[in-house]
This record gives C-alpha cells, structure tokens and sequence, in this order.
C-alpha cells in the first residue's frame, strides 16, 4: 500500500507541477510581453503536446506489456519491446514533425491575424514546436518503460525538475523582454536534456540493454496489433484536449485564446489530478491480470472510483467558488470578465471527465485497448463536429459547452468495464491474452 501511495503522490506530482508553474509564470508574462504573445506561446504549447501525444500513442501498449513480461518474469523480452516502441515512435514522432514544419507557413498568417503578433514571429514559434514533437516522442519510451516497472519516482523528478527550469527561464526571458521565440528555444534545450536523463534512468533499470531503435518483429508486431488502438485514443484526445485552442486561434486569432487558456489551465487539474495520480492502477493491474480473482478486482476498482469521486467533487467545488477570483487575481479584470462565462461550463466538463479515469486504466489494463478507443472515438468524433459547429455559432461560450458535454460521453467507458466485470471468471488466469502471440511465436523459434 505504502508503495502505491508513493507512486500516487508522485503521479500527482508529475502533473501538477506543470500547471501550477503555468498559472504562477502567466501573470508574469502577459504583463511583461501582452496578450497577443501569450496567445502565441499558448498556441506553441498545444502544438508539442498535441503531436507529442499522437506520436507517444503507441506507449501504453509497451507499459502494459513491460509490466506484464516483469510480472511473468520474462526481463529477457523487455529490452526487445523498449527498442521496437522507440522505432515506432521515432518514425511517427519524425512523420508528425514534418507535417507540422511544411504546415507552419499556412497556419502562420491566422495566428497572426489580430496584428500584434509578426508572421515571420508565428512560423518560427510553430516551426521550433515541430521540432520539439520528434524529441517529446523520443523522452516518453523511457518514461513509459520506467513506469511499466513502478518505479515514478525518478521519472517525476527528472520531469519536473525540466519543466520548474523551463518556465523559470519563460519568466526570466519575459522579464528581460525576449519573446516567444526565446522562450521556445529555451523549452527545446531543456526537453533534450531530460530526454538524455530518462534514458539515464531506464539504463538503470535494465542494465546492459542497448536502447537503439530496432523492430523485433514479434514485439512490434504485437505492439502496433494493440497499440493501434491506443494510438486512436491518443489521436482522439489531441482532437478534443489541445485542438479546441488551435482552432480558436485559427478562427479569431491569438488574443482570443487567453482567456479560453486560462480558464483550461485552472479546470484541467480536475482530471489531470486524477489521471495522474490513479496512474499505478494501469502498470500495477497490467502485471497482476491474471492473478487477480474477480472479487478482487471489483474490490480495487470500487476503492478507486470512490477516491477518485471524492478528489474531483472537491476540486470542482473550489473552482466554482473561487475561480473567477483566481482568474481576476491572476490575469486582471478584462481576461476575468471574457472568462466569467465560460468557467463553469469547462470546470463541469472537466469533473465528468475526471471521474471516467478508474474505468479507462482498469479496461486498459485488461487488454480491453480496442473498446476504449472505440468509446473515445466514436465521442471524440461527434464532439469534434459540434465544437466546430459550436465555435462558428457562439464563440467561446459554444467551445465551452462542448467541453461539458464531452465529459459526459466519456462515462460511456464505464458500461464495458462493467461488463467485463460481471462475465468475468472467478478463476484466476495463468496467462494474459496479450502474452498469448507472443509466448506462440516464440516457442515456434527452431
């Protein structure tokens, strides 16, 4: 328990770290360098976690095969599964870097619509985003491969000892009078850096393992089978957690997005706390899959979802008390006022979508990668059509709504789950069905 808690505590870590930074770093920079140019950098952010996301999809399908083959005391296999998912994240993440890069130049002229931000500024900033993509697909191998192995805490500190630094040196750029662009490249360095310090990390967990990228074919064959659905899920969610803020910038320009950000940053702990901090269930239920009796399981994911509806029922509440007060203190009356209708409806919408967590990692953590991403996608899809439709008709408000109603589909992935929990076998299962081609092919080797 102690262990759990610890992983827990260091989850919570790991996400937290970022947004708090950002809503201390915020105030500082708009005073410092205005709206237009924290729209930019804002804008920049979403474009390396949208494509790091997509190009990190695969990763769940490795951490739940790593925890699996330690919990089967089969280590010999790892090094062959890290390599595999280091290729197949260095071509995507490389692909998604050269989209973005050959798609700067038209993107440019929208995010620069409103004037106070140079064209030549915006191609640079999404063009220096391209880049940290490839190095965010890179560092997210030996972080997954790390967890796979319960072991958060060395990863945490390495990431978030990255991002105090890097927005430390946001500030400090700001307060000297830099722009985005500097901040921009100042973000890349340091993303190397703790790139070059995860894989330092994971050499130590696996020791004498060579981490060059190579396909072993019966390992990537079995992580692009049930990766690809991971990946969709991934894709899914960059449709609807960071393209609403490219699209806004898009569609009324930089200034426009400040206040939508600020309002994301301080609702999205809601979900981030919970998904962070619940994040042991996936590795610790992946490597007991099949150990577990039914009862047992329904006993974990019980205790689970109650303490996950008691962290998002507690941090809903606060901001709907405090959180026009929170904006205003932060970003100045005029943000406040643009952001006063638009809080509520995201904080609703990110507390529905907090409390899908227990069921999400406990499905995934059974195998159960292709329903998820069926669920996710099949919302994500026609969230997507509405919050364009939405954003068209209404503006900020109608993005906002479809943040809310977002969250509700998402407590679709709770049906399954209870399924599966019901039809399961009290037995408990020597093998998890995803060992199954693997164990086949290998035993099939001359």
């Amino acid at each position: 328990m102690k262990r759990h808690l610890t992983n827990a505590g260091y989850g919570v870590l790991d996400y937290i770290s970022y947004p708090l930074g950002m809503l201390l770093v915020a105030p500082i920079v708009l005073h410092k360098l205005g709206a237009a140019e924290y729209g930019l950098w804002m804008i920049s952010t979403a474009v390396i976690s949208a494509g790091g996301i997509v190009a990190s999809g695969f990763c769940d399908a490795c951490v739940q095969r790593v925890a699996y083959l330690r919990g089967a005391d089969q280590l010999d296999l790892v090094p062959d599964a890290v390599r595999s998912m280091l290729g197949i994240n260095l071509a995507l993440g490389a692909l998604l870097a050269l989209c973005v890069w050959i798609a700067a130049p038209f993107a440019a002229p929208h995010v620069a619509v409103s004037g106070l931000t140079s064209r030549p500024e915006c191609l640079a900033a999404l063009r220096i985003a391209s880049v940290a993509i490839l190095v965010r697909a890179v560092e997210s191998v030996a972080v997954g491969a790390q967890r796979a192995f319960e072991q958060y805490r060395g990863t945490v500190q390495i990431s978030t000892a990255m991002r105090i630094v890097t927005l430390a040196a946001a500030a400090m750029l700001a307060m000297l009078g830099k722009g985005t662009i500097s901040i921009l490249i100042a973000t890349c360095v340091f993303l190397v850096l703790a790139t070059v310090a995860q894989f330092r990390g994971l050499r130590a967990l696996i020791q004498g393992a060579s981490f060059w990228p190579r396909f072993h074919p019966a390992e990537a064959r079995l992580l692009f089978r049930q990766g690809f659905f991971v990946w969709m899920q991934a894709l899914g969610g960059v449709v609807f957690g960071q393209l609403d803020r490219i699209l806004l910038g898009l569609s009324l320009g930089a200034l426009a997005v400040t206040p939508y950000s600020l309002c994301v940053q301080f609702a999205h702990p809601i979900f981030g706390l919970s998904a962070s901090g619940f994040n042991f269930l996936f590795p610790y239920l992946s490597s007991r899959a099949g150990a577990i009796p039914r009862e047992g399981m329904k006993r974990t994911v019980l205790k689970a979802f109650a303490c996950n509806l008691l962290i998002v029922a507690c941090g809903a509440a606060l901001l709907l008390l405090f959180g026009d007060r929170l904006i205003r203190i932060w970003a100045g009356s005029l943000v406040a006022e643009s952001a006063k209708s638009i809080l509520p409806p995201i904080v609703v919408g990110s507390a529905l979508m907090g409390l899908s967590v227990t069921g999400t990692y406990t499905l995934q953590a059974l195998g159960e990668f292709r329903s998820v991403a069926f669920i996710s996608l099949a919302g994500r899809s026609a969230m997507l059509l509405l919050m364009i439709w939405m954003l068209r008709r209404h503006g900020l408000q109608g993005l906002a709504v479809s943040r809310l109603l977002y969250g509700a589909v998402a407590l679709v992935v709770y049906l399954p789950l209870l399924q599966k929990l019901k039809s399961a076998k009290s037995t408990t299962r020597r093998v998890s069905p995803l060992a199954v081609p693997i164990e086949a092919q290998e035993t099939s080797k001359p």
